[in-house]
């Protein structure tokens, strides 16, 4: 069985595989499945944004699908960068510019207190659709720290890891990380319905 992932990033196609292989499922990326579709994430929440994603690379394929939309939340920011975390710093920017731009907001602010959350969304050949939520609760440093991770990262300081994610190892990180919640939650799901 294959799935395929609305996503040209190959960290989370490994991250998805890992959890996901065991119940014998295939991982791929849409772009090793030859779909080429750039989509416009319009929702307001993560869920929705999943869902658009999934759903355009539901209706070019007849295989299992799978799309996550994550960001950061940040408490004295409202929740922002939130669903525009990729955007935050407008279009094309760096990491280190979603950084700055994080850090420029947060200066002289001492309630730090951020969490990431990421919704995935998974839909069968047959159309059944299934949301799963994850999210991971720590704070935003004053400065980048660790060199591991892409994006929030080396600022996002994990009360359970206690240590940015940029610092921990892929395993640490990936032990409390949204994104795997959100798989696991998915992963017992699934596991159910099989048996």
């Amino acid at each position: 069985m294959k799935i395929i992932v609305a996503t040209k990033n190959i960290h989370k196609i490994k991250e998805i595989s890992h959890v996901l292989n065991p119940l014998g499922f295939d991982v791929i990326s849409q772009h090793d499945a030859g779909i080429d579709i750039d989509v416009e994430e319009t929702g307001d929440t993560f869920e929705k944004n999943a869902l658009i994603k999934a759903r355009a690379v539901a209706l070019v394929c007849d295989d299992y699908v799978l799309a996550d939309d994550s960001g950061l939340c940040v408490e004295s920011l409202d929740g922002r960068p939130g669903v525009l975390s990729a955007r935050y710093a407008g279009e094309g920017a760096s990491d280190a510019d979603k950084i700055n731009k994080l850090l420029g907001e947060l200066e002289g602010v001492s309630n730090r207190r951020a969490k990431f959350i990421t919704a995935m969304a998974f839909i069968t050949p047959d159309g059944e659709e299934i949301v799963t939520m994850g999210e991971v609760s720590g704070r935003i440093i004053t400065e980048p720290m660790g060199e591991n991770g892409f994006g929030y990262d080396p600022v996002f300081y994990s009360d359970e890891l206690e240590k940015t994610f940029a610092e921990a190892s892929e395993e640490e990180k990936n032990s409390v990380s949204h994104r795997s919640r959100a798989l696991k939650a998915l992963y017992d799901i699934l596991n159910t319905k099989e048996n």
